[in-house]
């Protein structure tokens, strides 16, 4: 594409954008959401998330609640695991190297990194130390370095696993280590070509037996072909021990954080889906992701509404797909999930946290934001609360990005902020 007919397109999109575009409209969230009709059009609706400094402001957070940045000046991070002592690892980078098909994914690509940070990926992990446990992070250093665009962490088996864009990979560890000891053993690849979704979202089962790890789709819906989609748009269940490993789900376009729910071992997931068919359609959704299910990716969303742009259909895969458990809304961009315990009070016991990105394609900006999603009898119930707002504030300029959340045992929750590359640690109030 030309630079001047790209300038040019680019104009186009940022006039629509700004003028009148979709009205106001409630998402449609829960476990049972009305969908509108599809909205096809030649662009979207686009909205530059314009990044300003926090300065002396900070997130908003419920009454009872205060919220503190343990960890600032990071090289974007993205997901952190609590370890067993306590001390907090942060995976630091970015990932991707998708080529823009058309038009359209040269200006979405502009907008959206716009409102991304400018630093550049760490490519490593960062370890946060309290070691009198007064709030104050006193130790931050490397842990681990040249890593390949890492995301998805988990702790079993005595090791530390990190979900790179390429790879599965483990690091021993023995309690109270700031460093890694030598070189990571790699457990399995991981599919890397085209990198569309570069994410690789990783969860242990409780006995460590598995690593679940979450593979988005290489495409919006299959505009590269189906032959660049194998091993793509699914949960893998890998083998600890071997690293053999088999498709766990399929058909979840981008699976961008995986939790195990306490006491039952199951996998839930959020998953980011397909866009270009208006602003309150397709929901972003948190399921269980039960075995062997398909949830539908290309051929249909949230059950059996079928997308005609998936090319050949298939009617049989549109029978078998299974509905998502809860619906979190249209391009909230979802990127964290993990249940909560009763040190987080009784209002937040009973449930899981989300962190919303935020989204780039709508006038009327959603997400940007950490919700709590309250569950009764294990499963979802209830309209979703907010805990951390102000990401995006009404001046309409964004501070932050939410990415990976993780609840800490000893009552806290950890967000991962990705825009102003910050660490935020939000605990009750004694």
């Amino acid at each position: 594409m030309k630079p001047c007919n790209a300038l040019t397109a680019l104009s186009m999109a940022l006039l629509l954008s700004a003028c009148g575009g979709e009205a106001d409209s409630t998402q449609a969230r829960g476990p049972d959401p009305k969908l509108p009709d599809p909205q096809r059009g030649l662009l979207p609706s686009m909205k530059i998330a314009e990044p300003v400094a926090w300065g002396s402001q900070k997130p908003t957070v419920p009454e009872g609640f205060s919220i503190t940045a343990i960890a600032t000046d990071l090289k974007i991070p993205r997901q952190t695991l609590v370890l067993p002592n306590g001390d907090i690892l942060v995976a630091e980078g970015r990932g991707g190297s998708a080529a823009k098909l058309k038009p359209k994914d040269v200006i979405a690509s502009y907008i959206k990194a716009q409102g991304n940070t400018q630093v550049k990926g760490g490519n490593r992990l960062t370890l946060l130390r309290d070691a009198n446990g007064d709030g104050t992070y006193e130790v931050n250093s490397v842990f681990a370095e040249n890593l390949n665009a890492p995301y998805g962490l988990a702790f079993a088996n005595g090791k530390v696993y990190v979900a790179n864009q390429d790879a599965l990979v483990s690091f021993d560890y023995t309690d109270g280590q700031t460093k890694a000891s030598g070189e990571p053993t790699k457990l399995a690849d991981l599919p890397s070509a085209i990198n569309h979704h570069w994410t690789k979202a990783l969860a242990a089962s409780e006995d460590g037996r598995f690593l679940y790890v979450g593979i988005g789709s290489n495409s919006n819906v299959t505009e590269r072909g189906m032959e660049v989609e194998i091993d793509r748009a699914m949960v893998w269940q890998i083998d600890a021990q071997t690293g053999a490993h088999k498709p766990y789900a399929t058909g979840l376009r981008n699976p961008t954080a995986l939790t195990i729910q306490p006491g039952t071992g199951q996998l839930w997931t959020v998953v980011n889906e397909r866009d270009e068919l208006g602003p309150d359609l397709v929901p972003d959704y948190l399921t269980s992701v039960r075995e062997g299910a398909f949830y539908g990716w290309p051929y249909s969303y949230w059950g059996q509404n079928v997308d005609p742009r998936a090319q050949p259909q298939n009617p049989q895969k549109v029978a078998a797909a299974v509905k998502p458990d809860y619906s979190l809304g249209s391009h909230v961009a979802a990127l964290g999930v993990d249940f909560s315990i009763a040190q987080m009070g009784e209002k937040f016991a009973d449930g899981v946290f989300v962190g919303e990105h935020g989204s780039w394609n709508r006038d009327n900006p959603v997400g940007y934001k950490v919700i709590f999603v309250p569950f009764n009898n294990g499963r979802p119930a209830g309209e979703p609360v907010d805990f951390a707002t102000g990401f995006r504030g009404d001046d309409g300029k964004t501070r932050g990005r939410p990415v990976g959340v993780t609840v800490d045992p000893r009552g806290a929750l950890i967000i991962a902020d990705d825009l102003a590359n910050t660490v935020w640690r939000v605990t009750r109030n004694q």
